[in-house]
């Protein structure tokens, strides 16, 4: 059975015979602290994870392999987490969508298209950091492949390609898809 986090921790410290206060003060680590992670109430910051092993003397590396252990989701979680990326993929490509293929878009709004295509990906980036390019890419960039099979399915190749890239639809994936994967490496590394 898999052990989350906060036990393997709690485990850990009992063993070594040292009380939440203790481990408290050697780490400097204030005590309500170390008593939410140990109850799995939250997850600590690397930081105070790199104090909290200094302390037990053990090394940092080896809670960082146990570390996916408090990722110990419930189904419902795991539901709410897939259907919650189903409806960002939507929004996603709606908004490209809308701002480039609508029969009034202007100018204007194929502007705004691109920028939206550059700047909500940044977002996603900036608050997925801990995920991969490529977990990213498959999370955030499914709608966009999806849309552009979608756009070859319903027209005749040819004009596919020519609505695609006449609209601005096919470069605004472009730069959505490649932001995702690639913004991150100008990211300051932690």
């Amino acid at each position: 059975m898999m052990q989350r986090l906060g036990e393997h921790l709690r485990k850990l410290r009992s063993d070594k015979g040292i009380s939440q206060e203790e481990l408290a003060k050697l780490s400097t680590v204030n005590l309500r602290t170390i008593q939410r992670i140990e109850n799995n109430e939250t997850s600590p910051r690397k930081s105070t994870l790199e104090l909290i092993c200094d302390a037990l003397e053990i090394e940092s590396t080896s809670i960082n392999s146990t570390e996916s252990l408090n990722h110990g989701k419930s189904l419902s979680t795991i539901i709410i987490h897939y259907i919650f990326l189903f409806i960002i993929n939507i929004l996603l490509m709606g908004i490209v969508g809308y701002l480039t293929l609508d029969s009034e878009a202007t100018f204007h709004s194929r502007i705004g298209a691109y920028l939206l295509s550059f700047f909500i990906p940044c977002f996603i980036v900036f608050f997925t950091q801990k995920l991969t390019s490529g977990e990213r890419l498959l999370k955030y960039g499914m709608g966009y492949i999806f849309y552009v099979i979608s756009v070859f399915y319903v027209m005749p190749f040819g004009n596919a390609w020519f609505n695609g890239i006449r609209s601005g639809l096919f470069p605004c994936i472009l730069i959505s898809l490649a932001v995702l994967f690639y913004v991150e490496r100008l990211l300051p590394k932690n």
